[in-house]
């Protein structure tokens, strides 16, 4: 099995500990392929920005799709999610949803804990698009973003304890998504630190991802896919993908 892990923002070593955290759960079950966007931001942070590395992830799975078994998009606002599941014959996954799933089978009520304000009403957007808002008890975050998001998860190690035990505490979460892909790998690390059941996202989407390959659908007997059309301008795989020439 073979699972493409796409990171929309162009930041390696952001892949690199996404892609090891993909890896440690798969061991021998999987491969994980690590994709890191060539074009964009260097981190997603706002809707509008979510929309521009959308594009760019369709594009990046049109490359890729005949030679996986998988797709994760692994940024937490799921950009390009909806539209790749309308255009391409295989699971797609993203990381805010696949949390989210996971989080109301393990508890009734959830949060989110993320490092930046940036992100909070557009990570509740992602949350009232699965239909489970009425389980979410709110996003926890610092109130000031950090300076850089290359050290997030080390710099803030304890403001987001802190924060994981107020999304418990004080608002009654069972389950506490640390959402954003710089915190790749610190659900496992302070699980011993914090209260309540703590998700990491990138874990949650690989582990769905598996799931859905095995179940195998009929992707062929899909009643949703998008009409046919030429386009122009578009690179040749996604344009060839749009013709409805998908395999």
């Amino acid at each position: 099995m073979r699972l493409l892990m796409i990171n929309p923002n162009m930041t390696d070593a952001m892949t690199g500990s996404m892609a090891q955290v993909a890896r440690d759960l798969v061991g021998d079950a999987a491969e994980i392929v690590p994709l890191t966007a060539t074009q964009g931001f260097p981190y997603i942070s706002s809707r509008a920005e979510a929309q521009i590395a959308g594009a760019h992830v369709l594009e990046m799975i049109a490359d890729h799709h005949e030679s996986v078994d998988a797709v994760i998009i692994a940024a937490f606002g799921d950009p390009g999610l909806v539209a790749a599941r309308d255009l391409f014959n295989l699971p797609v996954v993203g990381m805010a949803e696949a949390a989210i799933l996971t989080a109301a089978m393990l508890g009734d009520r959830f949060s989110v804990v993320t490092f930046s304000p940036h992100m909070a009403r557009w990570y509740t957007d992602c949350v009232r698009q699965t239909g489970l808002e009425a389980r979410f008890t709110g996003v926890r975050c610092p109130k000031v973003a950090p300076a850089s998001v290359d050290t997030v998860a080390n710099d803030l190690r304890s403001d987001l304890i802190d924060l994981v035990e107020q999304a418990t505490a004080s608002d009654g979460a069972d389950v506490v998504i640390l959402g954003g892909a710089p915190l790749a790998g610190l659900a496992r690390e302070i699980s011993d630190d914090a209260s309540g059941l703590l998700i990491d996202p990138i874990a949650a989407a690989t582990a769905q991802a598996m799931s859905l390959v095995r179940l195998a659908p009929a992707y062929g007997r899909r009643v949703a896919r998008p009409a046919a059309k030429p386009s122009k301008g578009l690179p040749a795989a996604l344009a060839t993908i749009i013709a409805g020439e998908c395999p």
